[in-house]
């Protein structure tokens, strides 16, 4: 078998050679960090789902809810620069694994961290927050791992819809902790829905140990790419920030980010709440459920529409535009008619439409890392997504609060589209796909 691999890997011509994967590496790969992202979004959407029975039982205000909900968004935003960098210099398998086991056993472990909060007595809430960050902190190196390992081991061609695809996975992951988690809650207790979960997670680990990076150390490397063996194996560059930092559509790629970020994350956090309050006879797995069915769908259809438009000679810069465009104008009409129902069915297809599109965001602004610096795109995508954390703690308490005060929702959704509309003119303006570095 051995034998018949050399033999591959020395007949290989450079046609053949434009990816380090080979197909089955390919696949490996793709279900591993398909099935790791949606590990990684049902452990961090358990937290959302569980709050309002967390909060009964432990007689929190919407407040304490909210900043125990935002505080995963503190520790989100310190560690996305931080694990691109890694990832870029040693290998994001290797960081994705460490973070992957943090917080798979703080899931776990979590109605354990919880229960004794309580003998902290007025720093009950502080103690959470504190795990709470720690979670955060082990998953912000996921993503910019994850595109540092597409931009190492695949053609320029080929990154941005592999990683967009692998993006959906935080839909799938949502879509676990609607359906199962729903599920032990309703029978079992919110205590029993953590523990499966994290258990989930953990598992998972030990797939990506010791199948998926055990079959990758075997791997026969191409020959024929001296220097993709450079980039993949020496010490990267230090990245250019000074370069980056004096562009427009760099600046334009992350506060459009952010603030597509900043509507996905109030949503992500406080949609359970939303219909639990506002419909409290709707079936709990049906809302926590059929949202985010329309994210994978909408993730592709976003694929296949960049690579029609290339096909008819379109730029990429014009492609990304539009692309995002259609996410930025089509959640806010959707947010618009949010504000103004009071009826179940239009609710929870306004709340799809906008949790499905965004799936185009991740084939536009998500992917332009890679379009403006494919040698660094694990450490942009770190600094993009610090940036794009930050709307994730400060709106999603933003949220509670403005909650408590007026005990509207219209309030909420008409901030989360203002700043959407910001988002959308500063990307349509300044945006680019041209490569700084």
């Amino acid at each position: 078998m051995m034998e018949e691999k050399l033999k591959y890997s020395f007949l290989r011509d450079l046609n053949d050679g434009q990816s380090i994967w080979t197909r089955n590496e390919k696949r490996t790969w793709f279900l591993t960090l398909l099935t790791g992202t949606c590990m990684l979004y049902s452990t961090r959407t358990t937290m959302p789902l569980l709050v309002p029975a967390v909060a009964a039982e432990r007689k929190w205000s919407k407040t304490d809810s909210g900043t125990v909900l935002s505080s995963f968004f503190w520790g989100y935003t310190l560690t996305q620069v931080l694990g691109g960098y890694l990832s870029d210099k040693f290998g994001g398998q290797k960081v994705i694994l460490l973070a992957a086991i943090g917080w798979s056993l703080i899931t776990f472990w979590m109605p354990n961290i919880i229960t004794s909060s309580t003998l902290f007595a007025s720093y009950s809430i502080p103690f959470i927050v504190t795990v709470r960050i720690i979670n955060g902190a082990c998953q912000g190196v996921h993503f910019p791992s994850m595109i540092s390992i597409t931009s190492q081991n695949l053609s320029s061609c080929e990154r941005a819809s592999f990683f967009s695809i692998l993006t959906s996975g935080s839909a799938l992951g949502t879509l676990l902790t609607g359906i199962v988690g729903s599920f032990l809650l309703d029978y079992f207790g919110w205590p029993t829905a953590f523990r499966v979960i994290g258990f989930l997670g953990l598992s998972w680990t030990l797939f990506l140990r010791y199948y998926t990076m055990a079959s990758d150390r075997s791997r026969i490397i191409n020959i024929s790419m001296p220097s993709r063996m450079y980039t993949k194996l020496g010490t990267p560059e230090t990245v250019p920030w000074l370069r980056l930092f004096e562009r427009s559509s760099f600046w334009a790629c992350v506060l459009a980010h952010a603030c597509e970020m900043n509507c996905f994350f109030v949503l992500l956090s406080w949609l359970p709440t939303y219909f639990h309050e506002n419909f409290p006879h709707a079936k709990g797995w049906v809302v926590n459920m059929i949202p985010w069915l329309a994210l994978p769908p909408v993730t592709l259809i976003g694929k296949l529409l960049t690579e029609h438009l290339l096909a008819k000679q379109w730029t990429l810069t014009r492609i990304r535009k539009l692309v995002q465009s259609l996410c930025f104008l089509g959640q806010n009409c959707a947010l618009f008619l949010m504000c103004r129902t009071q009826d179940f069915n239009m609710a929870l297809t306004c709340m799809s439409i906008i949790i499905g599109l965004s799936g185009l965001h991740n084939n536009a602004v998500t992917v332009n890392p890679q379009d403006l610096a494919p040698s660094h795109s694990g450490s942009v995508f770190g600094l993009m997504n610090t940036v794009g954390a930050i709307p994730g703690f400060l709106g999603v308490y933003l949220a509670g609060h403005i909650l408590e005060l007026t005990q509207s929702w219209s309030a909420v959704f008409s901030t989360a589209a203002a700043i959407n509309t910001f988002g959308w003119l500063i990307f349509t303006v300044f945006g680019s796909a041209e490569t700084i570095v």
